[in-house]
């Protein structure tokens, strides 16, 4: 459900460095959390409602997100009301049946509208709240052909390629459903859709990509069980 009266138009992609670094501003940015999954390991508890400290899950990342961004969604395909008493549009998966991540950022690419998406997870309480900062450097310096130690390049890696994804990494493994891609991407996200892909790697690799390192594993530390949730607040985790 989404309280949007019309969907914006189509997102051209910029088609410079200089486009790029002058749209990657906060106002520009549309923050998207995922809390429509199924939450199996949760034993069918919505994720996002589960409490941490007292403090549902989605409250946290919530307050972590909205100071980066102009303009907040949350992805939902359950519990409406709750999520709707944080303020923020709903927008649930464009087709029925919960098919994954990949349709949650695909229908809330065609939702947002900025020209800039961060896509993040319900589950992640301690997301970096420099992380937008993070990735859109990262994003700008590798459009001007600057080479540095905080990111790397994966896909497609030719020189000429301009990199519109950028996806959050520890010091250990990167994390793909924290990222900022521009919507633009939307078009190709859904012929990948529509034609069965259900992988966010695969779909990734489509395109140039940034893996940067945003944080440590604790900043990007999710839960999936309840026993994690309290193995969080005890400090074993």
């Amino acid at each position: 459900m989404s309280t949007s009266n019309e969907l914006p138009a189509v997102t051209p992609l910029p088609a410079s460095g200089e486009q790029l670094a002058a749209s990657l501003t906060p106002s520009n940015i549309t923050g998207v959390v995922l809390a429509g999954g199924q939450a199996r390991r949760m034993g069918g508890i919505d994720k996002g409602l589960v409490p941490l400290e007292g403090v549902p899950l989605i409250e946290h990342v919530l307050a972590r997100l909205t100071p980066q961004v102009g303009e907040v969604l949350i992805n939902a395909n359950r519990s409406h009301a709750e999520y709707a008493a944080y303020g923020h549009t709903l927008v649930a998966d464009r087709e029925q049946g919960y098919h994954g991540p990949l349709m949650g950022m695909a229908s809330a690419l065609a939702a947002a509208r900025t020209e800039w998406v961060i896509i993040v997870a319900c589950d992640v309480p301690h997301l970096p709240i420099e992380l937008i900062d993070t990735l859109s450097v990262a994003l700008i310096d590798h459009a001007n052909g600057d080479k540095l130690a905080g990111f790397s390049v994966q896909g497609d890696t030719a020189p000429n390629a301009l990199a519109l994804l950028a996806v959050a990494a520890d010091e250990e493994r990167y994390h793909p459903v924290i990222c900022l891609m521009h919507r633009g991407l939307l078009s190709s996200l859904e012929a990948a859709l529509a034609a069965g892909e259900r992988k966010i790697d695969r779909w990734f690799d489509q395109h140039a990509w940034l893996r940067v390192q945003a944080g440590d594993s604790h900043a990007f530390a999710n839960l999936n069980t309840l026993e994690e949730c309290r193995e969080m607040e005890s400090g074993s985790r």
